[in-house]
């Protein structure tokens, strides 16, 4: 009778850990795959079409990261044609926004801001429709943007004429709406176009339109890892905002500083909510009427 081998208590103690062994290696690699297929997922989105979620005035197709808030210092000097005498708009009355903006989720984000200009209080809603991947398949990032703004000054006319043209709460009030499509095209050039809406419930003269039609366009192109030439530009569609208004535009320079985002630049906007530069700039680049100003943005991880 054939004989099998009998095996010892320490011998079978070694068999099941060098199974067990064998099982959790498995597991392992199992988990491996898993976590390269996530970051294969993850990966497929292009990211930082705009290194922040303005340009220069204008808003981009960002939204700041999941559970992340950022502050925003917004600063415009005066017009460089003022002269000598007032440093090119260094000495004259700045124009100040400090604002915030959180999003819970990296796609939705909501925000607030306040502006020395006009005292006006702004609110918007930004919510990314569609992400760009990296395989074209879906080639761009569209973003829908909406604000509503509400402006807190007096009526200087209201001595002489005896009617307050802010009688009524709605008559501060005014929107703008963007569809925002961009792109970004390898690692350095970035290139934005939006559609945008003006809405103002008041306007200041009767003979002003109500509504203002726009197609704004901006574009990014990263000289360094750290630095970026920024430009924007808005065609304002309606003939009377054209005969009395400038179209706003700007240039600049990005530089990223570790947790900070320092953007640098020129426009010819006084105004840096979107109901005030897209309708009322009155100040061209042809004749010098453009502002210094800088951006700072900071990102808190919450």
């Amino acid at each position: 009778m054939k004989k099998f081998p009998v095996f010892s208590s320490s011998s079978k103690l070694i068999a099941s850990f060098l199974f067990v062994i064998s099982c959790n290696n498995l597991v392992s690699q199992d988990d491996m795959l898993s976590m390269a297929d996530n970051g294969k997922k993850q990966k497929d989105y292009v990211y930082a079409t705009f290194k922040s979620t303005r340009n220069i005035n204008f808003h981009t197709c960002e939204v700041v990261g999941r559970r992340s808030l950022d502050f925003r210092i917004s600063h415009r000097f005066g017009s460089m044609n003022s002269g000598t005498y007032n440093a090119w708009g260094l000495d004259q009355t700045a124009n100040v926004r400090l604002g915030l903006e959180y999003s819970p989720d990296g796609r939705f984000m909501v925000g607030i801001g306040r502006s020395s200009y006009e005292k006006m209080t702004d609110g918007f809603v930004k919510f990314k429709i569609l992400r760009q991947t990296s395989d074209n398949r879906q080639p761009v990032t569209i973003t829908w943007f909406s604000s509503m703004y509400c402006t807190w000054l007096k009526d200087d006319q209201k001595a002489t004429t005896g009617i307050d043209r802010y009688a009524h709460f709605e008559h501060r009030l005014s929107y703008v709406h963007q569809l925002i499509i961009g792109r970004k095209f390898g690692s350095r050039f970035s290139l934005q176009v939006a559609p945008a809406y003006v809405h103002y419930n008041l306007v200041q003269k009767l003979t002003d339109k109500n509504d203002l039609f726009l197609i704004t366009g901006l574009a990014r192109f990263k000289v360094t890892q750290r630095i970026a030439l920024t430009f924007e530009y808005a065609y304002r569609l309606n003939n009377y905002s054209r005969d009395k208004f400038y179209d706003s535009m700007g240039a600049g320079i990005d530089i990223e500083t570790g947790g900070h985002v320092f953007q640098v630049h020129v426009v010819n906007s006084f105004g840096m909510c979107e109901n005030q530069y897209f309708m009322y700039t009155n100040s061209a680049w042809n004749n010098v009427g453009i502002r210094l100003g800088f951006n700072i943005s900071r990102v808190f991880a919450l």
